[in-house]
């Protein structure tokens, strides 16, 4: 669960919420009451779906002294406004000392409920057994002696499971697994329709997911009436589920389910606990649900780690000897099997291990997988051995004063393209080519900070204005999500002039038609952007990555954080940083606290 920062306070937000459930509470008003309602907004904003009492109890928090856990349980289950379980109150507190807002209760037990009753819904495989195994030998003949296809596998457990994670860092293949299994789903289904759905979070990941379709199906080793029947479009999750202007409800919900037989999402990892439940919940009972991402990636910006719940609770990569024997029948490839306990998800986690992008000695992949198991000797070694032009290099943190300073070559050289550039096309294409990440919004490594010292650097090398906001070639986020627009949290465009009138319009990727115009004035609540929070940047790639660490240890810095920076680069990643601060990220883990994976039946821990 989060720590509380140094000079901890609660939010008006918290302290408002707990003067409501005392007034409601009355007689039965107490101390602990108040400070566990306080803890339950405040955890609820920094993505935890649950405040655990026992983790916390009889600790300090900021500068509040914590009740014991028996007295505080007890004082709580007194309160009229805290119920259990099952029961309509303000907060629920479980078995096991979580305290939840009423409303993520709902959400995290409606997700566990749809999720369980789908994995337990096999895909209708029995009667394609011997046409599935000919298409699979077809559409994944590449097989490494001694060593498991886990692509080929991943498809065969898609294609005969209602539900389905495929994870996987990048260049594992995510993606070229998924349309090799939307080839063998048409092909299976020769002339019968076959309603798809492609979807991601946010409209730089559909954009992304629908270009790396079209690129990977002119190799696809089937034939033209299969391509032809692939999906052109990728939506927005909102889009998908049809999104109602300043309403949290869809169109689409269990009552009036999406109308398509194959729903798949990328970027699953960035989906938060509520969007995941709705969209669940709209997908039919009888259609496949396929979700990819990267569960090593930072979770959700929103409360929830759903997919790395997911994962947790299923074990990955280790199957039942039922469905291992049809998988070696199918595929011909020997599958781990599980020890112990059978969670109710088993069979339906796949995790691809082999990277397809990086040779086995590339700095870049090496370094990932450092920072991922928390190897701060193997990284440390990695980045201080970088050559100059390999695909990972390093340099020391410069001062805070010497900062714009130090950073104005790399600045120049990496948005010059950006603001060079003949159109708005060309100018998002040169903008994913180089993206400066930091792990904090606020100070002098900030975000905010960064992106005035990167503005004043590019107006005194004359790239843009000395004055206004609306200049050609400035990169904007969209911080507030805007459905009338479809404008959505993290959406990244570009400042440019319309062709037409040379007024300046906002221009941001676009699915279905490229790129598309949105009037300046009507944009959302946005920000600059040629620095932004690597947070921020999940659904992202980029060519290059400046990833620029702090000064000084910070709660938000762990080694999810900086596995998920330098994952952001496809070809080349440079991070400034102090041994210290990097030492003390790779030794925390970015956790949040919640019930789903007990909710979807994992085994306990031994």
């Amino acid at each position: 669960m989060s720590e509380p920062r140094e000079q901890f306070e609660f939010a008006d937000l918290d302290r408002q919420f707990a003067r409501l459930l005392a007034r409601l509470a009355g007689a039965k008003n107490s101390p602990e009451l108040e400070v566990a309602a306080k803890l339950a907004s405040w955890n609820r904003r920094e993505g935890n779906i649950c405040v655990h009492l026992p983790s916390i109890a009889g600790t300090t928090w900021g500068s509040i002294a914590l009740p014991p856990l028996d007295s505080w349980t007890k004082r709580l289950r007194e309160a009229p406004v805290v119920g259990t379980p099952g029961e309509f109150t303000p907060l629920v507190l479980d078995a096991k000392g979580r305290l939840y807002l009423h409303r993520y209760w709902v959400y995290e037990t409606r997700l566990a409920t749809a999720i369980r009753q789908r994995a337990a819904s096999s895909g209708g495989l029995a009667a394609d057994v011997s046409k599935a195994a000919e298409f699979l030998r077809r559409l994944f003949p590449e097989e490494l002696p001694g060593e498991t296809n886990w692509q080929k596998v991943a498809a065969f457990t898609a294609l005969s499971r209602r539900f389905c994670v495929i994870s996987g860092g990048p260049g594992t293949g995510k993606t070229r697994t998924v349309v090799m299994l939307l080839a063998l789903l048409l092909e299976l289904a020769e002339e019968r329709p076959l309603r798809i759905a492609l979807a991601a979070p946010t409209g730089k990941a559909a954009a992304r997911l629908q270009e790396s379709l079209r690129k990977l199906k002119g190799a696809l080793p089937c034939s033209d009436s299969v391509k032809s029947r692939l999906p052109e479009e990728s939506f927005t999750l909102h889009r998908l589920l049809g999104s109602r202007p300043d309403s949290a409800f869809f169109k689409h919900h269990a009552e009036n389910p999406l109308p398509f037989d194959v729903v798949i999402v990328d970027e699953a990892s960035m989906v938060d606990l509520a969007l995941m439940t709705k969209l669940v919940e709209a997908v039919p009972p009888d259609a496949r649900l396929i979700l990819l991402g990267d569960r090593d990636q930072l979770a959700s910006v929103e409360a929830g780690s759903v997919l790395g719940d997911i994962c947790d609770a299923a074990g990955v990569n280790r199957f039942t000897p039922a469905f291992a024997d049809v998988a070696r029948h199918v595929t011909g490839q020997a599958l781990p099997l599980i020890s112990g306990p059978v969670p109710p998800l088993a069979d339906c986690v796949v995790q691809l291990e082999q990277n397809y992008r990086f040779g086995s000695t590339n700095g870049l992949l090496a370094l990932s997988r450092a920072v991922n198991a928390g190897d701060a000797s193997a990284a440390m070694e990695l980045l201080s051995s970088a050559a100059s032009g390999a695909a990972i290099t390093s340099r020391p943190l410069p001062a805070r004063s010497q900062l714009k300073a130090s950073l104005r070559d790399r600045v120049i050289a990496g948005f010059s393209p950006v603001l060079d550039a003949t159109d708005a096309s060309a100018a998002l294409a040169a903008l994913a080519r180089f993206r400066i990440l930091c792990a904090l919004r606020e100070g002098p490594f900030g975000v905010s900070g960064l992106n005035r010292f990167i503005e004043e650097i590019l107006r005194e090398a004359g790239k843009i204005p000395e004055q206004g906001p609306w200049y050609r070639g400035r990169p904007v986020m969209v911080t507030r999500n805007d459905y009338s627009l479809e404008l959505f949290n993290g959406d990244v465009g570009v400042l440019w002039p319309d062709p037409a009138s040379g007024q300046p319009r906002a221009w941001f990727a676009n699915a279905t038609t490229g790129v598309r115009a949105v009037l300046p004035l009507r944009l959302p609540e946005h920000e600059t952007a040629f620095a932004m929070t690597v947070h921020k940047s999940q659904g992202s790639e980029f060519a290059e990555v400046l990833l620029l660490l702090p000064d000084r240890a910070s709660p938000v810095l762990s080694r999810e954080l900086i596995y998920t920076g330098l994952t952001r680069a496809c070809e080349r990643a440079e991070v400034w940083f102090t041994e210290p601060v990097l030492r003390d990220a790779l030794a925390q883990r970015a956790t949040r606290m919640s019930g789903l994976r007990d909710q979807l039946g994992a085994p306990a821990k031994g």
